[in-house]
């Protein structure tokens, strides 16, 4: 049995990686070989699915900004289905993840193809763009939904779709201690530990980091014992993520005392388990921070036009995904001209000592962590590999 997986980046890769493992255990039970090709990163590979596109040239970000990448982009995805037409046999399902730009041609092509498309991390059709729901009914089999609320929503729309729950809030938190991590990092644990994420992707470090260095500097001035962590996306290049902090300190005039205090490291996990607050860039990994307990402030930039666009198309009040899942802001979002060095220091001033602010922020993560924990429940991965098999 042949499986093709889609995973446009580098969370869709960790939970295409997971799913494999899940799939192939089910499928010894069966005594039914399974073979996976398809897009994703380093997880999938080492969990045996031939890469035939790697996640990391599709890792665009906006409504303009990939403009300039269509070309790229067009020439991944013919090599996808080169790829999937010249097998001697066809995938007998697609398992397209996130990444909709992307997937929806993905999951067009397969379904002309007479092979059966599941979602899983359905597309956030409830916040922009809502229209595509079309694109759902008529080309995806079956919808698998990682947050509770989403299932009604395709529901309404008459697209078979089942709440799985969240791949992040199943993972067991990092065993690290904070010495070990330290020691492994070169780090000083004596000293309060800020994490500052600016995004997986290229474009997102590019757009992010030197605001959030800035910050980072002006801390550093005002309070010496502050450590600064920067965790590099494994969708990254951990060379070409200093030579970009490396651009920072020269065209901002980064003093070298702060730039000593900024450490770029591995694994985002432990670093926010062990931090006192952090930055983080909107999108999975708020979710990710949201589960690790630590108080942070959401930031995003995108391009005027883009940003301009969107405003007008996004029908949620919030970006950031804990204040989706709480109903409420819970973090601070700080977006385009909002999102400066000042602004951010201000909220973490806030945040880092003990006092009112703090402790509103840690119940609300506690809150956003209860309806992401569902007790007495098998994990998402699971459960997502069960309704892959059934449609099988």
């Amino acid at each position: 049995m042949k499986i093709l997986i889609s995973a446009g980046e580098a969370s869709g890769d960790l939970y295409g990686a997971q799913l494999i493992v899940a799939l192939r255990r089910r499928a010894r039970k069966e005594d039914e070989p399974l073979e996976f090709l398809g897009v994703g990163g380093e997880s999938m590979r080492a969990a045996g699915c031939e890469i035939v596109v790697e996640s990391r040239h599709l890792a665009v970000v906006g409504m303009t900004e990939i403009i300039g990448q269509l070309p790229k982009i067009y020439s991944e995805f013919r090599k996808l289905l080169r790829a999937v037409d010249q097998a001697a046999q066809k995938p007998n399902v697609a398992i397209v993840i996130d990444s909709p730009a992307f997937n929806f041609r993905v999951a067009r092509a397969m379904h002309a193809r007479g092979i059966p498309v599941t979602y899983f991390v359905a597309p956030q059709l409830w916040a922009w763009r809502e229209y595509r729901v079309k694109r759902m009914q008529k080309w995806i089999k079956k919808v698998l939904c990682i947050f509770p609320f989403e299932k009604a929503f395709y529901r309404k729309y008459k697209v078979d779709a089942e709440y799985v729950g969240h791949p992040l809030a199943d993972l067991p938190r990092p065993q690290i201690s904070r010495e070990e991590y330290a020691q492994q990092n070169v780090l000083d644990a004596s000293r309060t530990w800020v994490a500052l994420l600016p995004g997986s992707r290229r474009k997102e470090v590019k757009a992010h980091l030197s605001q959030i260095m800035e910050a980072a500097a002006l801390l550093a001035t005002d309070n010496a014992t502050y450590q600064f962590l920067f965790p590099v996306a494994s969708s990254l290049d951990v060379a070409w993520f200093q030579n970009m902090m490396k651009q920072v300190e020269l065209t901002r005039g980064i003093p070298e005392t702060a730039l000593a205090s900024m450490v770029p490291v591995r694994n985002a996990a432990p670093a926010l388990l062990h931090s006192r607050a952090a930055v983080v860039t909107s999108g999975t990994a708020t979710v990710e921070a949201a589960l690790m307990g630590v108080p942070f402030i959401a930031v995003y930039r995108l391009s005027a036009l883009t940003f301009f666009a969107a405003k007008r198309l996004v029908k949620v009040p919030h970006v950031a995904m804990p204040n989706l899942i709480a109903g409420r802001q819970i973090i601070p979002e700080l977006l385009q001209n909002d999102f400066t060095p000042e602004s951010m220091v201000k909220h973490l001033q806030q945040i880092v000592p003990d006092g009112e602010p703090r402790q509103q922020m840690l119940a609300g993560l506690a809150e956003v962590q209860a309806t992401l924990h569902r007790e007495g429940e098998r994990p998402a991965v699971e459960r997502a590999a069960d309704a892959i098999m059934k449609s099988l």
